[in-house]
């Protein structure tokens, strides 16, 4: 692909920078180099209607399919489509699969407080030090939630009217700030965005239109997850049109990749990030930087730490993480039979055996994702059959299949889990009620919706204000209080509530100056 490199420099066109002068159409000898690349992989059909184009559309194609490598693509998807079989004693499913031991985990619902104090402060310090960062994924839209706008900048109906990115925006001041009173002058906590090509420039224009909520400009790094080429069911690159390959994100497990080939990896490295937290944009619950989870993953020396949930019941569809052969995995759902799904604790007799439900919730240590380039190719790709709009390269006309005619590839996040040493990875159980309410339907539908996500926060709220003596009276059914990450991040700094009547539905907010 040297030839192909020196070509985008001729052009001028870099893989996802600006362009720096008007396209030119490649060489006649370019144009043949790549043609054969393609050729060889039997994947020429992308280039069935090259001659038709303008110059500036030739100039586009060029540079998508030298981004693309056609012989890895053919062989990821036919990794996809016929995965290894497993060995004879993976078989059995349920002798398989077991509990991740003791050594490896611990609950806030049952540690001792003292622990979890010194979780807290340790964390905290290592903030102060500016040795924690926070990674976003925040590639999808809100399509299910009836917007085509990103995710983040959802509105889930709070009386404050702020959006996702907004709540963990102010969260991240907010931990600035208490990691500040250990006595650094500038404590940062630098936010790394991942967006998909839909959702980088609507995020880019919505974070500068609301001054990133009120954090410095060069600590909100907006970078792009990759994509890959959507295949035919006979594995076939499709184009979306004459001139364009139809193409998808490559999935959460992408951030991996997008981290080394974005500026991230190196910013990081000049911050001197040792601990980042990395989870998803739709948990308006997430405690974004959390020092309990950073102390408790940092006091273990791991290299990946992942938060869950106990699981609500034996049939709540949930992946959960456990040890599967031996290595950290998740397991979904639909691959644990009833028998298994059911069985109850050895130890606790009213708890599932099965139960920490994964919530894409991780620690990750610095020293492992400068790794990354080592196993990243190794992660296997999964297929989503989907219906996807093409081209027909015989005829010209597009098509929009009314049953999936393709399959669209990615990867998951906890894919890297089984690569891992078990004295390598740890797993913190937390509050459902404190920690996890996904935003995934549309209003009205009464599980993991705008109303639900809204609920959750205002009986957080309602409950950080009781306990700390304040007496909430509600008013009919809309009851709750709505106290700003700006005023308290985990129920701390309340001690003037006591004694006090608040009437709720109510909102505590409080600007900091920053």
């Amino acid at each position: 692909m040297e030839t192909v490199k020196k070509a985008l420099n001729t052009l001028h066109i870099g893989s996802g920078g600006e362009m720096a002068a008007p396209p030119k159409e490649p060489t006649k000898q370019q144009l043949e180099e790549l043609r054969e690349e393609y050729t060889k992989a039997q994947q020429e059909q992308v280039f069935a209607f090259y001659d038709e184009l303008s110059v500036a559309e030739k100039a586009a194609l060029y540079s998508q399919l030298s981004d693309i490598n056609p012989d890895r693509i053919n062989i990821i998807t036919d990794r996809a489509l016929n995965p290894p079989k497993p060995r004879d004693d993976e078989n059995d499913k349920v002798s398989a699969l077991s509990p991740l031991p003791e050594s490896a985990t611990a609950s806030i619902l049952d540690s001792k407080q003292e622990d979890i104090e010194k979780w807290y402060q340790s964390g905290l310090n290592l903030i102060a030090e500016n040795k924690v960062a926070v990674v976003l994924m925040a590639g999808g839209q809100g399509t299910r939630l009836g917007s085509s706008d990103p995710k983040g900048c959802f509105n889930i109906g709070l009386p404050s009217g702020k959006s996702l990115f907004k709540i963990q925006a102010e969260r991240i001041r907010k931990i600035q700030r208490l990691a500040h009173k250990k006595g650094r002058e500038d404590v940062v906590v630098p936010w790394y965005v991942m967006t998909s090509g839909p959702t980088r420039k609507p995020t880019e224009t919505y974070f500068k239109e609301n001054g990133y909520f009120g954090l410095r400009e060069e600590n909100v790094i907006i970078f792009e997850q990759g994509v890959l080429p959507c295949i035919s069911n006979d594995g076939k690159i499709l184009l979306e049109s004459k001139g364009k390959v139809a193409v998808a994100p490559d999935g959460n497990g992408g951030i991996y990749e997008a981290i080394v080939k974005s500026s991230v990896m190196g910013d990081l490295r000049k911050r001197g990030i040792e601990h980042i937290h990395a989870y998803c944009v739709d948990n308006c619950l997430v405690k974004v930087a959390d020092p309990v989870f950073i102390g408790f993953a940092a006091s273990k020396d791991v290299d990946i730490a992942t938060k869950v949930v106990r699981k609500r019941s034996a049939t709540e569809s949930v992946g959960l993480i456990l040890l599967k052969n031996g290595k950290p995995d998740v397991v979904e759902y639909s691959e644990i039979d009833k028998e298994t799904a059911e069985a109850k604790d050895e130890k606790q007799h009213d708890v599932l055996k099965f139960r920490a439900a994964n919530i894409v919730n991780h620690y990750y240590s610095f020293r492992f994702l400068e790794s990354i380039p080592d196993w990243a190719h190794k992660l296997p790709h999964h297929v989503a059959r989907k219906k996807i709009p093409y081209v027909d390269t015989e005829k010209g006309s597009t098509i929009k299949p009314e049953k999936p005619n393709g399959i669209k590839l990615e990867q998951f996040v906890f894919d890297v889990f089984p690569m891992l040493e078990l004295n390598k990875f740890a797993c913190l159980e937390v509050k459902r009620e404190d920690e996890f309410s996904p935003l995934k339907n549309a209003r009205g539908t009464g599980e993991d919706d705008p109303d639900t996500s809204r609920k959750d926060i205002m009986n957080q709220g309602e409950r950080w204000a009781s306990a700390a003596g304040a007496v909430v009276v509600s008013e009919g059914d809309n009851n709750g209080i709505e106290i700003s990450p700006l005023v308290s991040y985990g129920g701390e700094g309340l001690e003037d509530l006591k004694g006090k009547t608040i009437t709720a539905p109510a909102v505590l907010e409080k600007e900091w100056s920053e």
